[in-house]
């Protein structure tokens, strides 16, 4: 397990160090000068030059660089250009409103992605299973910010209980949650039954049936949790792109999130926020998918944890 860990931990550093590097000369060689940005259209070469220097954009990218990792290193992610505050406390603000909305939205994708899994499962075939798998194709085929779009269309603006836009108030998240999660619990639902089908068709559960336990028990104790690994991966990667599909449902609805925050960078060229931003997003899915390469030797003993294949 020791050595399973070193391993694991080793890639996942790796990965955000690739990351990084490619964030920085990705965003330092598009077109865009940020301190041109920052005086406007009117001010002077002299000027520009004075603000590249005291910014440190003269010097060569490779030593940027550099300087830029030993300040990531000890939690220094510079200032914003245009706000004038440290990247770092406007990333935790915005954080307070995304995890928010992740927390909401996918706590709805796994009540409706497994309780629909399960129920089309034992359903087989018959039409709750065909109409559940429907719903949940159309799911995963539909845009969360398309989804969000309807819903501010055909919900908020006829019902006065949910606002168009904002999230001042939690019944602010009700929509974006909903937005956001519908596409998760359409791959957790395919993917629960999926796997509970070829786990209700083993010999244990066969043996189970024969003893005489219930079905319910069968169902959600001995079926259901030995059909949890392929459901943990999905639901492990979705967690991570989710964190990626939050920005346009922020952006839709206004909610100064993680994903506003970058997008908004973006379009100014606020480079600070949009690498620290980037790197926050990075350095949470390497963590997440680590958890649950954890989580399969965990939950299946069988996984030989020195090479993640079965024994």
């Amino acid at each position: 397990m020791r050595k399973y860990l070193l391993k694991r931990i080793g890639l996942a550093i790796g990965i955000v160090f690739a990351i990084s590097l490619i964030t920085f000369i990705i965003l330092n060689i598009i077109p865009g000068d940020p301190a041109a940005l920052m005086l406007g259209d009117m001010a002077s070469p002299e000027t520009i030059a004075k603000l590249r220097e005291q910014m440190g954009l003269d010097r060569p990218l490779p030593e940027q660089y550099i300087a830029w990792i030993f300040r990531l290193i000890t939690g220094d992610l510079g200032n914003s250009y245009f706000q004038k505050k440290p990247v770092l406390e406007l990333i935790g603000y915005a954080l307070y409103y995304t995890s928010r909305l992740a927390i909401c939205a996918y706590a709805i994708a796994l009540i409706i992605g497994i309780t629909s899994g399960v129920i089309a499962a034992v359903f087989q075939g018959k039409a709750v299973d065909r109409i559940l798998m429907t719903i949940a194709i159309m799911g995963i085929s539909a845009p969360a910010f398309w989804v969000a779009i309807l819903l501010q269309i055909y919900i908020a603006l006829n019902f006065d209980i949910f606002p168009v836009s904002g999230a001042n108030e939690p019944i602010g998240f009700v929509l974006p949650s909903i937005a956001l999660g519908s596409r998760y619990a359409a791959s957790i639902a395919r993917i629960t039954r999926t796997s509970m089908i070829e786990t209700m068709n083993q010999d244990f559960i066969k043996t189970a049936r024969a003893k005489g336990l219930k079905n319910y028990r069968i169902i959600l104790v001995h079926a259901l949790r030995n059909a949890l690994l392929p459901i943990v991966t999905v639901i492990g990667s979705d967690i991570g792109s989710l964190l990626a599909g939050a920005m346009l449902t922020e952006s839709v609805f206004n909610i100064p999130g993680i994903g506003k925050l970058l997008i908004d960078a973006i379009n100014k060229r606020d480079l600070p926020i949009v690498q620290g931003t980037v790197m926050y997003i990075a350095t949470v899915c390497v963590l997440i998918y680590l958890i649950v390469d954890i989580l399969y030797a965990v939950i299946d003993p069988r996984i030989k944890l020195g090479e993640g294949s079965s024994e």
